[in-house]
C-alpha cells in the first residue's frame, strides 16, 4: 500500500492478554470488574530472603497453542512465550484470515522493558559453574528484547514493519503508538502491537527491592498494591503480555471486522529529569496527555475515562494526579480515573498493552473498572478513582497513560467508533 500522508483512521479489532487474572481477554475482564486480585506470595522460587515476597504471577500458562512445536518453546524465553501467545490470541480474536491478506502490509511491534531476564540469570549460572563451552547457542536470541516481535512475525509470515520498543514501563504504549503511526502514514494496513515481561525471578525482585521501590506488605498480598491510597508504600511486580490488533479502518470495514474502538491520538514525551522519579508536578505527563488529545482532536469534555499509570508509589501517584488536574482543570474531578495495577501488579513493559485492552473493553461494555484496595483517601490524590467497585459509565473517549524509568512518557487516546 503506497503511503499517502496521514489520512488513515485506525481501529482496534483484536485483543490478546496473559495476566495474573487470566490468560484470555474475557476471563481477565470478568475478574477485573469483579474486583479480584491476582497478587500472591511468589511460587516460582523461594522469596524468603527478599524484602518483597509477593508478586502478580501468571498462572496455568501453556504456550503450546501459539507455537509450531515444543522445540520452539524450549528455545524461547518466558517473556517471548507470553508475547507470542498474546499475539496468537489477538489474531484469533480479530478474525483475520492471513491467507487472504497481503502479509507485506502486516507488521509487529511487541516490546519488552527488560527482556529475557530468566535466560540471562540461568546462563550466568552455567558460565560460572560449567564454563563458557556449555552456554546455550540460543542464549542471545532468547534474552534479547526484540525476540517476541521477531518470533511472532516468523511464525505467521508477517513481513511489514517489525521492531521492538524498550522504554521501561512505557514500552507497550510506545509500541501501540508507533504502530498507530505506521498505519496512519500508510506503511501498513494491520499491526500487532504490545509488550511482554517476565521479570519475576530472583535478580529482578532483588533489584527492585534494592531500589526500595516495592511494597513490603508480604502478609497481605491481596491488599499490597493500592494505587492512590494514602497508605500505599510501593508497587508490586506483575508479569504477562498484552497484544492488540490495530487496523486501517477501511480494511477493517471491508472484511466485516468487529471494531472495539478507534485509536485517535498518541503522546510521546520525555521528562529529561531523573533516572526514576517523575518530573515535578507531572510536567512531562502533562505534555504527553495534551499531545494525545491534540492528535485526536479531542476536547477535555470528550474524555470519560482515564486508565492511569497509577503504580501505587507515593510520588508517582501524586504526580500523575497533579498532571491530570493540570490538563483537565475543573473537569478533572468529573472524569473516572482508575488504576488496574491493584489487581494485576505492575507488568512493566507489558502494562500499557494490557491496560489498552482494558480501555477497549471499557468502551465496548460501558464499564469503568475499579481501583481496588482504595481505603484511605489521600488529600494529594483527590480525583474519582472508581474506588473498589466497577461502575457502569457511558464512555466516549479514553486516555491510557504509561510512564517509565528514564523519564519516558506515552499516552494513547481512543474513542468509541462512529462510522
Amino acid at each position: 500500500m503506497a503511503s499517502n500522508g496521514s489520512d488513515h483512521r485506525v481501529v482496534i479489532t483484536g485483543l490478546g492478554v496473559v495476566t495474573p487474572l487470566g490468560n484470555q481477554p474475557d476471563v481477565f475482564w470478568k475478574s477485573l470488574i469483579a474486583g479480584q486480585c491476582g497478587i500472591d506470595r511468589i511460587h516460582s522460587f523461594d522469596p524468603s530472603p527478599f524484602d518483597t515476597q509477593i508478586a502478580g504471577e501468571v498462572k496455568d500458562f501453556d504456550p503450546t497453542p501459539a507455537f509450531p512445536s515444543p522445540k520452539e518453546i524450549r528455545r524461547t524465553d518466558r517473556y517471548s512465550q507470553f508475547g507470542v501467545y498474546a499475539g496468537h490470541q489477538a489474531l484469533l480474536d480479530s478474525g483475520l484470515d492471513l491467507d487472504r491478506e497481503n502479509r507485506d502490509e502486516i507488521g509487529v511491534i511487541i516490546g519488552s522493558g527488560i527482556g529475557g531476564l530468566s535466560t540471562t540469570t540461568g546462563q550466568l549460572e552455567i558460565l560460572r559453574d560449567r564454563g563458557p563451552g556449555r552456554l546455550s547457542p540460543f542464549m542471545i536470541p532468547m534474552l534479547i528484547s526484540n525476540m517476541a516481535s521477531g518470533l511472532f512475525s516468523m511464525f505467521y509470515g508477517l513481513r511489514g514493519p517489525n521492531f521492538a520498543t524498550c522504554s521501561a514501563c512505557a514500552t507497550a504504549n510506545h509500541a501501540i503508538g508507533e504502530a498507530w503511526r505506521a498505519i496512519k502514514m500508510g506503511d501498513a494496513q494491520i499491526m500487532f502491537a504490545g509488550g511482554a515481561e517476565a521479570a519475576i525471578v530472583p535478580i529482578g525482585i532483588g533489584g527492585f527491592c534494592a531500589m526500595k521501590a516495592m511494597s513490603r506488605r508480604n502478609q497481605d498480598p491481596k491488599h499490597a498494591s493500592r494505587p492512590f491510597d494514602k497508605e500505599r508504600d510501593g508497587f508490586i511486580m506483575g508479569e504477562g503480555a498484552g497484544v492488540i490488533v490495530l487496523e486501517e479502518l477501511e480494511h477493517a470495514k471491508k472484511r466485516g471486522a468487529n471494531i472495539y474502538c478507534e485509536v485517535v491520538g498518541y503522546g510521546n514525551t520525555a521528562d529529561a529529569y531523573h533516572l526514576t522519579a517523575p518530573a515535578p508536578d507531572g510536567e512531562g505527563a502533562v505534555r504527553c496527555m495534551k499531545m494525545a488529545l491534540n492528535n485526536g482532536r479531542l476536547k477535555i469534555e470528550d474524555v470519560s475515562y482515564i486508565n492511569a499509570h497509577g503504580t501505587s508509589t507515593p510520588q508517582g501517584d501524586t504526580c500523575e494526579t497533579q498532571a491530570i488536574k493540570t490538563v483537565f482543570g475543573e473537569r478533572a474531578k468529573k472524569v473516572a480515573v482508575s488504576s488496574t495495577k491493584g489487581a494485576t501488579g505492575h507488568m512493566l513493559g507489558a502494562a500499557g498493552a494490557v491496560e489498552m485492552s482494558v480501555c477497549a473493553l471499557a468502551i465496548k461494555h460501558g464499564i469503568a473498572p475499579p481501583t481496588i484496595n482504595y481505603q484511605v483517601p489521600d488529600p494529594e490524590c483527590d480525583l474519582d478513582y472508581v474506588p473498589n467497585t466497577a461502575r457502569e459509565l457511558k464512555i466516549n473517549a479514553v486516555i491510557n497513560n504509561s510512564f517509565g524509568f528514564g523519564g519516558h512518557n506515552a499516552s494513547i487516546a481512543a474513542q468509541k467508533f462512529v462510522g
